[in-house]
C-alpha cells in the first residue's frame, strides 16, 4: 500500500495503542480486584498480548510495517532495512501510542484500580516488574540482572523470529525469483500476478507473530512479564508516575524507575543483534 509517511506515523501510533489496550487490558482484568477476570490466570494475559500483536499486524502490516516497537525499529535501521530519517518519528509515535492505549485501560478499569490494595498489581498493569524484586535494596541487583537477561533473550527470539516470519514466509522465494527477472514486486500489476503465490504465506506470517508473542509470554513471562518492547514499558510507566492516587487508588506505589532502564535497553540491544544476525545469515 502506497501511503505517506504521516499516515505511517499515525498507523504506528494506532497499532501500539491497540497492543497496549489488548495486552495491558488483559493484565488489568487478571490483576485488579473486582473484575470478572480477576485471578483468571497467566494464559489470559498471554492471549491478550498475542492478539495485541496479531490484530495490528493483520490490520497495518502493509501500511507501516507494524513495527510498534522502538527496539525493532532501531534494529531494522541499524542493519539497513529501515531509513534512519524515519526512526525518531516512528519511535515517538510508538511511545505516544503506548501512553494513549494505557490511558484507555485506566479509563476502563478505574473503579478496579481503586479497589486494588497491592501496589505491584497496580504497577503491573502499566509496566514490567521483576519477580524477584521484594521491594528491598538488596533484591534490586538480582532483579536487575535476571530481568536484563530475560528481556534480552525474549526480545532476541521475538525479533529474529519476526524477521524470519515476515521475510522467509512461504512464497517469498517466488517474489525473490520475480525480482531476478526484473519484475517490480511492489507494483500493483505484479502483486496481482503473484498474489496467488504470496498472499497466503504473508497472512500466515502475520498471524504467527501473534502466536509467537503468546508463546513468549507463557515461556519467558515468569521473570519479568516480559516487556520485549521499550514503548510498551516506558510509555505506560510514565503514565503510572503522573497519575495521582485519586485515579489509581491509595495503594498506588512507586514506579520503580531504578528498574525502568532494563526493559528499554535490553530489547534495543537484542533488536540490533537479532536483525544483524538475520542479515548475516539470509541477507
Amino acid at each position: 500500500m502506497d501511503v505517506t509517511w504521516t499516515v505511517k506515523y499515525i498507523t504506528e501510533f494506532l497499532g501500539t495503542a491497540l497492543l497496549i489496550i489488548l495486552g495491558n487490558g488483559a493484565v488489568a482484568n487478571v490483576e485488579l480486584k473486582g473484575t470478572k477476570g480477576h485471578q483468571s490466570g497467566w494464559i489470559v494475559i498471554a492471549i491478550g498480548y498475542g492478539m495485541g500483536v496479531m490484530m495490528p499486524a493483520l490490520m497495518f502490516g502493509n501500511v507501516s510495517g507494524n513495527q510498534i516497537n522502538p527496539a525493532f525499529t532501531l534494529g531494522l535501521a541499524a542493519s539497513g532495512y529501515f531509513p534512519w530519517a524515519q526512526v525518531v518519528p516512528y519511535i515517538l509515535a510508538q511511545v505516544l501510542g503506548a501512553i494513549f492505549g494505557q490511558l484507555m485501560v485506566v479509563v476502563a478499569y478505574r473503579p478496579y484500580f481503586l479497589q486494588t490494595t497491592n501496589p505491584n498489581h497496580i504497577l503491573g498493569t502499566f509496566g514490567t516488574i521483576s519477580s524477584i524484586d521484594h521491594g528491598t535494596a538488596e533484591s534490586r541487583k538480582a532483579a536487575t540482572i535476571n530481568g536484563f537477561v530475560n528481556e534480552f533473550i525474549g526480545s532476541f527470539v521475538l525479533f529474529f523470529s519476526a524477521m524470519g516470519l515476515t521475510k522467509n514466509y512461504f512464497g517469498a522465494e517466488v517474489a525473490a525469483f520475480a525480482k531476478t527477472q526484473g519484475m517490480d514486486v511492489a507494483n500493483i500489476q505484479a502483486k496481482v500476478a503473484l498474489g496467488g503465490h504470496l498472499n497466503a504465506g504473508i497472512v500466515v506470517a502475520h498471524m504467527a507473530l501473534g502466536f509467537l508473542v503468546m508463546a513468549l509470554v507463557t515461556s519467558l513471562g515468569g521473570p519479568t512479564g516480559p516487556g520485549l518492547n521499550p514503548a510498551r514499558d516506558f510509555g505506560p510507566r510514565v503514565l503510572h508516575f503522573l497519575l495521582p492516587k485519586s485515579v489509581l487508588g491509595e495503594s498506588k506505589g512507586d514506579s520503580k524507575w531504578w528498574y525502568a532502564w532494563v526493559p528499554v535497553v535490553a530489547p534495543i540491544l537484542a533488536g540490533i543483534a537479532a536483525v544483524a544476525l538475520y542479515k548475516v545469515l539470509y541477507g
